[in-house]
């Protein structure tokens, strides 16, 4: 069914009820909505355009309750059609502005902070995916260790060192291992891999670069091994504690424990947040629209924020169940996004 398929009286009655729902988190009567939603019409008739969202997909009747509650569907159907985003207030702005202060402090240090600002002020978990730095180079080094293998050492300016290993052909001798390094290093000192690496690249490829072919496959093998893609991203998540506040019901504790679940399993949630870096602005993902949260029956609410250059290079969002108030946690996710873009 699509937004233009309800009449106006079908489309008031199902946004009663879904805010209704979001509020109180209770299944919705009819009675309930001709009371409160001022629309003039008799319960039979709201019983009877209940019925007919229901038929749709829209609603569900949980157990054998006479009320109704918005399906997954249904809550796709109300933010993406009906939902009347709010406005953050003054002092939430300011506590976020204040909180992501990023004056003397480490990229990740502001990232944990929004998570906990975003956690507090939603009373949900906060999630962000922090990317893997891009660190300024003071040495490399291709160091033999076996018949056709090799270390590949990479020296930061920061004085932090990290390791690699690369298969070679066989006979590749240590000269050429020696040129390999002092050829990179010639072009790498104080500037990153991913700044040089496709300009070398191309330089390798016209056949500019004055190395034989071994030394040139040295070359191509410790470039692909350090900007192949594979550096996984580190994911922060705050406010697993406000989950459970409120919580009393054993079905929903069971939830609840599974989202605990799903939120261990990082590598999971770092594919999820991954899809939200394709695109600007915010994203939702309700409940059994992915795999991930198809068990507890979760949202995720989340937005990209870029760095200086204007680049997407992370996400930053909350999670929760599907009863979020969605209208204040979107423009709340989108304004954090653009905060930690600006101080990045």
């Amino acid at each position: 069914m699509s937004l233009a398929e309800l009449n106006e009286r079908s489309k008031a009655i199902f946004r009663q009820i879904v805010e209704t729902y979001l509020e109180t988190g209770d299944p919705v009567g009819s009675r309930t909505i001709s009371r409160t939603a001022g629309l003039g019409v008799s319960p039979a008739t709201i019983r009877n355009v209940m019925a007919d969202l229901e038929e749709a997909g829209l609603l569900a009747a949980p157990h054998t309750s006479a009320g109704r509650i918005p399906t997954d569907i249904g809550l796709r159907f109300f933010v993406d059609g009906l939902m009347e985003i709010g406005n953050l207030t003054k002092s939430e702005r300011e506590a976020i502005r204040g909180k992501c202060s990023s004056t003397g402090r480490a990229m990740e240090d502001v990232l944990s902070e929004a998570t906990r600002t975003l956690s507090g002020l939603s009373r949900c978990a906060s999630v962000v995916m922090v990317p893997k730095q891009e660190l300024t180079i003071r040495h490399i080094e291709f160091v033999p260790i076996a018949p056709g293998r090799a270390l590949v050492v990479l020296v930061s300016e920061d004085g932090s060192v990290e390791n690699r290993i690369i298969d070679l052909p066989l006979g590749v001798p240590a000269s050429a291992l020696v040129q390999a390094g002092n050829y990179l290093n010639a072009r790498l000192v104080g500037r990153t891999i991913e700044e040089v690496g496709s300009a070398i690249r191309t330089e390798l490829s016209a056949r500019q670069a004055e190395l034989d072919a071994l030394t040139t496959k040295v070359v191509e093998d410790g470039l692909a091994v350090w900007t192949g893609g594979d550096a996984p991203a580190s994911l922060i998540v705050s406010g697993q504690s406000n989950l459970i506040e409120g919580v009393q019901a054993a079905e929903d504790l069971e939830r609840i424990r599974q989202l605990f679940d799903e939120l261990e399993r990082k590598k999971d949630l770092i594919k999820l947040l991954d899809l939200a870096k394709d695109g600007r602005g915010v994203r939702l993902f309700i409940g059994a629209e992915n795999n991930l949260f198809s068990l507890s029956g979760s949202s995720l609410v989340v937005s990209p924020y870029m760095n200086g250059a204007n680049k997407i290079v992370g996400v930053i969002g909350v999670i929760g169940p599907t009863r979020l108030n969605y209208a204040r946690i979107v423009p709340m996710v989108d304004y954090t996004a653009r905060v930690v873009g600006r101080l990045l």
